[in-house]
């Protein structure tokens, strides 16, 4: 770390911008970028990438496979002067651009932009528009402060425009623009905090989706009950053994989300169906669970009393992601970041900082599960909040809108700026 850099003054410098970022942020939250709305998406895209233009990134544009969705959106700024021998470090900050929320049930709750003494409330505040911002602030600190670091690192920002439908192809175009040489892939979701405590993502759990169906056979419920095969009563004993898949003491989650099946009371419903998902940490775990999951295949308890006519399982495994387990990458990077925040705890920089670093694993999925497979990573860099994918608020509190805490932001930026610049500078270091 350069030392003859005062953090008072890129402190004054992040709290003298904040208002102003809090009122792009603003801007941000006021569309509706619901995944499925694409035009709202790429409006976002658009603007983010020309927050960003000033800095010298220039956009590049990738529709979505999906043409339901917007465009993904990828901003470069190439190493100023790069060695002739030797290529600048590349280091990347993720994003993402839309969020779960659909215009109609922003306007139902009446969840908008709203600002409170402690947090400001809105649709994608903390997921993760929040997190565009944080990476704005620390990008222009370091161009500011560290103009020579700046100028010799490769920034790749990329932003997802379907991150909530986990769609493939963003990891893909990941690995085309960030490739196996890169120092890092920093993913900017909301972070928690815990009093003088930030902790940062080094693992996510892995996911399989499926669907479950049943066929039996029809009866008239009043007059030949006997004759019928419940596909319902049969769905009702698989929910029952998937449930029991779980398993607390290993991390392992198996949900039944929806179910379907029947169509009126006098009649034996001949198909029924049910879809969840199954999650875990632990990749063994996790294909234990799958293979446990698979052989409900063909289970056939429930028949018809009049003849032995089966019922008949099929599960459906649709699609599977892979766990982002601990992995030494991570590791390298929670390190850094926590010597950052002990260099800013330490009086000597005057900036009276008591901020520490923990390490956290995470249940829900995001790009981070992507790009560990090709580079270090890790995740909940953005700022403090809570209430992801909630829009709902009752009067008694049971029920509370999404939000992020705007004392969070300078404190955090300036965790992210300290271990940025020796992340770079390592990097540096390590390709001459």
């Amino acid at each position: 770390m350069e030392q003859s850099v005062d953090f008072r003054k890129i402190k004054e410098y992040l709290e003298g911008k904040l208002p102003a970022n809090l009122e792009l942020l603003r801007q941000m939250v006021a569309i509706n970028s619901f995944t499925a709305n694409p035009t709202g998406v790429n409006t976002v895209g658009n603007m983010t990438a020309a927050t960003f233009a000033p800095l010298g990134f220039t956009a590049d544009y990738k529709q979505a496979a999906n043409p339901a969705y917007g465009k993904h959106v990828v901003l470069t700024r190439t190493a100023v002067s790069p060695s002739t021998t030797r290529p600048a470090p590349k280091i990347a900050l993720i994003s993402h651009l839309d969020t779960v929320y659909t215009a109609v049930e922003e306007r139902e709750n009446n969840f908008l932009w709203e600002e409170t003494e402690t947090c400001i409330y809105g649709p994608g505040t903390y997921d993760i528009k929040g997190g565009t911002i944080m990476i704005l602030m620390v990008l222009s600190a370091i161009k500011k402060f560290f103009p020579a670091v700046f100028d010799s690192v490769t920034w790749i920002l990329a932003f997802n425009a379907a991150e909530e439908a986990l769609v493939r192809d963003f990891g893909e175009l990941c690995y085309q623009y960030i490739g196996s040489d890169a120092a890092a892939a920093l993913v900017f979701e909301g972070g928690h905090q815990q009093k003088s405590e930030f902790s940062l993502v080094v693992a996510r759990k892995g996911m399989a989706r499926y669907r479950i169906e049943v066929n039996g056979r029809s009866a008239h419920a009043g007059t030949s009950i006997q004759e019928g095969a419940s596909a319902i009563l049969q769905l009702a004993e698989v929910i029952q053994r998937v449930s029991a898949i779980s398993d607390m003491k290993q991390e392992l989650s198996v949900n039944i989300g929806s179910i379907e099946g029947g169509t009126v009371t006098n009649r034996v419903p001949s198909f029924a169906a049910a879809n969840g998902e199954l999650r875990a940490y632990d990749t063994a775990v996790f294909n234990q669970a799958m293979i446990k999951l698979r052989s409900i295949n063909d289970l056939s308890t429930v028949k018809s009393e009049s003849d032995g006519y089966p019922c008949r399982v099929r599960v459906h495994v649709l699609d599977e992601w892979k766990a982002w387990p601990h992995n030494d990458g991570s590791n390298h990077l929670l390190k850094i970041w926590q010597e950052a925040a002990a260099e800013l705890n330490d009086a000597s920089t005057a900036v009276h900082f008591n901020y520490t670093i923990t390490p956290e694993q995470r249940g829900g999925l995001s790009d981070g599960n992507y790009t560990y497979t090709f580079a270090p990573t890790i995740d909940g860099l953005g700022p403090a909040g809570g209430n992801a994918h909630c829009a709902e608020r009752t009067p008694d509190g049971s029920k509370e809108q999404e939000y992020i805490t705007p004392d969070s932001f300078t404190p955090k930026a300036l965790i992210n700026i300290a271990a940025i610049v020796r992340l770079a500078k390592q990097s540096s270091d390590a390709v001459k």
